[in-house]
């Protein structure tokens, strides 16, 4: 594909000076006729209506759904998905149920069978942990993977599921393909360890508390741990994560989480700590008007900033218009900052969502221009070993065969005793489908040739 193909249409250009989002309807779809206001706003009754089944999904849509991509999706469940089917009413609602097909929201999140690439549904290097992030962990839940930055799990479920989670070894339920990693430690115990671990590694500047998702971690609990974390005199960065202010904007609207987020800025503002909220937002349809009235509060209660990272999907928003549309919905209407766009990780079941390397160059080179400096993100790899790079910053890259080939300058705990580190190369790779017919029948002798070896060896 040459460069011209990634180019910004008029249409998009156009699109900044788009009137105000509308919130869609929830009335419209036959499961929510008779949903009143105050229910619909209710972070509760989002939770306890979110969607969890095919037949459950069959009642809300109705028509809209027919038999074929309900049964397709119930197939998938069944033989790929790696994690359990939960999608909120108001992720539903910004789905266009009338070609629920193509909807970019659907194929995110409610996978149907022949959405996957039926030859290679997996790269043969995708793994259930595909960054290494449990061989980083300090302890239970903590990740040391950059020298100055660490990553806090509190919690390992979400209000909702994607099939695309870096995490889906340990966040959510078991589904028929893959058994989930269970925490051992109590969450008193790890948090209490992970401060402890915190606090006696000054060179840790930045944390991410994540999981999961925040919003899964009760108030006060969160309350305590971000309120220590705070006053820890290294920490200077905390970033909070969390899809569902995007997901369930109702969560963050309730009277008690804003009083709990009121209180963290104002804590983080007299200790001069910046902290941050970041969302994920794969399409500009997810962008609504309860979206936005959800991230508007977080400067003024003293939030350095909400941003957003999105994860490059094909078939979601794999165009420079999808990101240049996700953006400006974001930037414009909700004052969410589009921070980073990561080409998705080698997990299990993902090859469809995948796009090459080249094409994440070609985008990032496109949607240059078009949006404020600091509202351009960044197109990153995060490659397995080490860690998120620019795409543009690959060392050699075969675009036969689809192999990358990165460097960093910094040690992982993994590696802080290894003589041989430094200078180590480490490998992304494109999906197969993407590859040039000798690309393809490259690794299906490669494939092949271990297969044999497999065999010869267990004889």
């Amino acid at each position: 594909m040459t460069r011209g193909a990634a180019r910004i249409s008029e249409p998009a250009i156009a699109a900044a000076f788009e009137p105000a989002l509308e919130e869609p309807d929830w009335r419209r779809l036959p499961g929510y006729r008779g949903v009143a206001a105050r229910e619909w706003h209710s972070a509760r009754w989002q939770r306890r209506h979110s969607v969890r089944s095919v037949s459950e999904l069959a009642a809300v849509l109705g028509p809209a759904l027919d038999d074929e991509l309900a049964a397709d999706i119930l197939r998938d469940q069944q033989r790929h998905a790696t994690m359990p089917m939960l999608v909120p009413p108001h992720m539903l609602n910004t789905m266009r149920e009338d070609d629920l097909r193509a909807d970019p929201v659907r194929r995110y999140m409610l996978p149907a069978l022949s959405d996957r690439d039926p030859d290679w549904p997996s790269h043969p290097r995708a793994g259930r942990d595909p960054l290494g992030e449990s061989d980083m962990w300090a302890l239970e839940g903590l990740v040391h993977r950059y020298p100055s930055k660490a990553l806090v799990e509190l919690a390992s479920t979400c209000p909702q599921y994607c099939g695309h989670c870096t995490r889906m070894d340990l966040v959510g339920p078991s589904t028929p393909q893959v058994t989930k990693y269970s925490f051992r430690m109590r969450p008193r115990e790890r948090f209490d360890a992970a401060l402890e671990y915190l606090r006696r590694t000054p060179a840790i500047r930045d944390v991410v508390v994540s999981g999961g998702d925040v919003a899964n971690v009760p108030v006060r609990r969160l309350t305590e741990f971000v309120s220590a974390l705070l006053e820890i005199p290294s920490i200077r960065d905390v970033r909070l994560a969390s899809k569902s202010l995007i997901a369930l904007p109702q969560h963050f609207l309730a009277p008690e989480v804003t009083a709990t987020m009121e209180l963290l800025g104002g804590l983080a503002r007299e200790r001069g700590v910046a902290l941050s909220l970041h969302t994920h937002a794969n399409h500009a349809n997810q962008i609504t008007p309860l979206v936005a009235r959800a991230a508007a509060p977080f400067r003024d209660w003293g939030f350095r900033d909400v941003r957003n990272q999105s994860v490059l999907l094909r078939g979601v928003n794999d165009t420079a218009d999808d990101i240049l549309a996700l953006c400006r919905a974001a930037l414009d209407h909700a004052a969410i900052t589009p921070y980073y766009v990561y080409m998705c990780d080698m997990v299990p079941g993902c090859e469809h969502w995948r796009t090459p390397l080249w094409r994440a160059q070609e985008l990032q080179h496109a949607i240059m221009g078009f949006l404020p400096g600091y509202a351009t993100p960044r197109i990153v790899c995060d490659v397995p070993g080490a860690g998120k790079l620019w795409v543009h910053q690959v060392d050699a890259y075969d675009r036969e065969r689809g192999i990358s080939a990165w460097s960093k300058r910094y040690r992982t705990v993994v590696e802080r005793d290894d003589p041989d580190a430094d200078g180590r190369r480490y490998h992304y790779y494109d999906p197969i489908d993407t590859l040039p017919a000798a690309g393809r029948a490259w690794w299906q002798a490669s494939i092949s040739h271990q297969q044999q070896q497999a065999v010869a060896t267990s004889r």
